[in-house]
């Protein structure tokens, strides 16, 4: 039995040192934790290893030379893995080349550096508002690093330290989310309107909404110059608001202590926007809503709540093949301060990546802008359809196969992807 043991032993180890690559499937069944399985992958290319993005093939799989080390963190991190011969790894690319079939091997060249553009006005790290940020939820479950700025950071230029940046869910127009008529009286309200005003003053803005429109100047000019930036619900569409409002005053006194401009409206430069166009404001600071690019007037069941990715050439487009990579093509929809996009406000140099065809809504879109990309995808949490102001975060060890939050981890893997196959 001990030399039965030894043997078996000895034929494993040698199997193992024969072994060419690791292969992480992404299958809807293969795989126990898809989102950790990005963190796998980050780590890797982090330490400068060879690796590749599988397009379309099982689920968007990863795959990288064989190490022990490797394996190792697969197992600690409960992610699924199989290690493959050089003869299947040859066979799989050789299968991927084929031009009748739409996938791709893109070689991951570079870790990113990730910023998160949040609030930090508590001393103790945490922040005033009541609500998380997927974004920063989902890295930190996956393992990504990743550092926090905001204003003053961003206006010293230090965004050129950092290839992709989050915008979690501000208002850029300055109008703290619209949530005066519903939150106005609540301390959480009061001291964030009351520290964002200290810091607009301390970097010698009159107005917060003058702030907010330095800052979203500033980050025009990172993704013009080859940023990367992703944002989630009230950043999407308040980010072009105040693009377009630039010199106009669209904020009511409860806002900024005078009167808005009642020609705001026809004064808005939708040439200066990433993804919108043709929209009028909501100038009424009672109202939740910003504008019509929102689909406010939505009449979908939360039960129907569904949008479909689309599907794109991973040989010639992979851009956006990237970004859409999942182990399905249908995503189970979640409401946001933003939800979805009006398709009529969207500009159409844009590319749709997922929508809602019925509801006449766009969900997930992308552009180019210079030498950057940016990516606005609606909603708050993919895991939690309706989240209210003061409800607990998502605790994503329930739902480590999520498709919605496999859709941000797209975002950021594919600035690492090999420079010629980024090009839009």
């Amino acid at each position: 039995m001990r030399l039965l043991f030894i043997l078996v032993f000895s034929i494993f180890t040698l199997m193992r040192l024969d072994a060419s690559y690791i292969l992480i499937p992404m299958d809807h069944d293969k795989q126990k934790d898809h989102l950790k399985a990005y963190g796998i992958t980050y780590w890797v290319i982090n330490q400068n290893i060879e690796a590749y993005w599988l397009l379309n093939y099982h689920g968007g799989s990863f795959a990288f030379p064989y190490a022990r080390s490797i394996e190792s963190e697969c197992k600690i991190r409960g992610v699924s893995y199989n290690v493959i011969s050089d003869a299947q790894w040859i066979s799989i690319r050789n299968d991927i080349a084929n031009p009748e079939i739409n996938q791709e091997a893109v070689k991951l060249e570079k870790a990113p550096k990730i910023a998160v553009y949040t609030p930090d006005f508590n001393p103790q790290g945490g922040r005033i508002q009541p609500w998380d940020d997927a974004v920063t939820l989902v890295l930190t479950y996956a393992e990504i690093p990743f550092d926090k700025i905001y204003d003053r950071e961003v206006l010293e230029g230090k965004l050129a330290q950092y290839d992709w940046l989050h915008l979690h869910h501000e208002d850029f127009s300055g109008q703290y989310g619209k949530f005066y008529a519903s939150q106005g009286g609540t301390a959480w309200y009061k001291l964030n309107q009351q520290k964002t005003e200290q810091l607009a003053t301390s970097l010698g803005f009159s107005k917060v909404s003058q702030l907010k429109l330095a800052v979203a100047k500033k980050i025009k000019e990172y993704v013009e110059g080859g940023g990367f930036m992703f944002a989630m619900c009230s950043a999407t569409d308040t980010y072009d608001i105040a693009l377009a409002a630039e010199n106009i005053d669209i904020c009511a006194d409860v806002y900024d202590g005078d009167a808005y401009d009642t020609d705001a409206n026809s004064k808005l430069k939708f040439d200066k926007t990433f993804a919108f166009r043709n929209f009028q404001l909501n100038l009424n600071p009672m109202i939740y809503e910003h504008s019509e690019i929102e689909n406010k007037s939505r009449n979908v069941k939360p039960e129907v709540d569904y949008f479909n990715l689309f599907e794109f050439s991973a040989k010639w487009d992979p851009v956006p093949t990237m970004l859409v990579q999942n182990h399905t093509t249908t995503v189970k929809g979640f409401m946001g301060q933003t939800t979805a996009f009006k398709k009529s406000t969207i500009k159409p140099d844009v590319l749709i990546l997922g929508d809602n065809k019925a509801a006449g809504e766009a969900r997930y879109i992308h552009g180019s802008r210079g030498f950057g990309t940016w990516t606005f995808y609606g909603g708050h949490d993919p895991e939690d359809y309706q989240h209210m102001v003061g409800d607990p975060e998502t605790d994503l060890s329930l739902h480590p196969n999520s498709p919605g939050y496999r859709l941000i981890l797209n975002n950021i893997l594919f600035p690492a992807a090999e420079k010629k196959k980024r090009k839009t």
